[in-house]
Parts: C-alpha cells; sequence; structure tokens
C-alpha cells in the first residue's frame, strides 16, 4: 500500500483517539458519575459507563467475557480495514478518511475497557419522549467512518485483484 493511504488513515485515527481521550478525561475529571448536565432542551452531558457495545447490548458489569470478545472486535476491525485499504484505489481518499474514523473509535473506545473494564459514554440526546442512548466522540467517529465508507463502496467499484488476500 502506497504511504498516503497510511498517512491519511492513521492522522484520522491519531486524530480521533486523541480527541476521544481528551474528551473522557475531561467528563472523568468534572461530572459526577451518573450525573446529568443539561446543555439544551434535547441535549445533556452526563457521566455513564458502558460495559457492553454499542447502545448498551451486553451492558453487564459482572461479565469478564465482553473484554475478550472487544479485544477481537477491535483486532478483527483493524484486519478488515488493511484488506479493504489494501484493496482500494489510491483517490479513495473518503474511503481512507472513514476507515481513519473507524479506526480511532475503534481504538478509543477498546482504551477505555483496558482502562475501566467499560467506555465512558457522556453525549445524551432525547426528544419529545425518545431517548437515545449516551454515546461518546469514539462512537460519533464509527458511525461517520463506517457511513463515509459504505457511500464509497457501495457507489465506486473496487479493482479487481486476481487474490484479493495477496499480501504485497
Amino acid at each position: 500500500m502506497s504511504y498516503l493511504r497510511h498517512r491519511i488513515i492513521l492522522s484520522y485515527a491519531v486524530l480521533v483517539i486523541l480527541l476521544d481521550q481528551a474528551t473522557k478525561w475531561l467528563v472523568n475529571e468534572n461530572i459526577p458519575f451518573h450525573e446529568s448536565i443539561p446543555v439544551t432542551s434535547f441535549f445533556n452531558l452526563v457521566h455513564l459507563r458502558n460495559y457492553g457495545a454499542a447502545f448498551g447490548v451486553f451492558n453487564n458489569p459482572e461479565g469478564t467475557w465482553q473484554f475478550w470478545f472487544f479485544l477481537a472486535s477491535t483486532l478483527l476491525a483493524m484486519v478488515i480495514i488493511y484488506f479493504v485499504a489494501k484493496g482500494a484505489r489510491e483517490r479513495d481518499k473518503t474511503l481512507f478518511t472513514g476507515l481513519g474514523l473507524i479506526m480511532g473509535g475503534a481504538i478509543g473506545n477498546f482504551i477505555d475497557r483496558i482502562r475501566f473494564n467499560s467506555v465512558v459514554d457522556f453525549l445524551d440526546v432525547h426528544w419529545a419522549g425518545f431517548h437515545w442512548p449516551a454515546f461518546n466522540v469514539a462512537d460519533t467517529a464509527i458511525c461517520i467512518g463506517v457511513g463515509l465508507a459504505m457511500i464509497v463502496l457501495l457507489f465506486t467499484p473496487l479493482p479487481r485483484k486476481e487474490n484479493f488476500l495477496d499480501i504485497d
């Protein structure tokens, strides 16, 4: 793979990791656990811990298997990102941006799992009685990254290779 795709992916990943960890540090230092600070009529800053996956799936503080499951998931995401980037054209900078956002988000949340055995969530959106599960910068980056990657992958055909898994 060329240097440019590495630079784009790693730049966005590092940016997301730094922003994610900085915002989580601010929450840990300034908002008591389980407290909420209203910001607007539909948005609060909160301090919650998620022991499971996105949207609270598998949210069980007693479970120990989650750490290993999410470690494997993070490593699998890195392998998939590598092969998708390897098979993409050099001009697919939007795809590389999306992959970098996904990588940074996955690593940012995994850092929390290592440090706290949970993920710090602090963005709380609600509207007209509907409440979205709390989330964080890493979750946002993953969602945006998946969206960007899907747009590129769905609407731009990848170049054909004899063996997609062939390692350069």
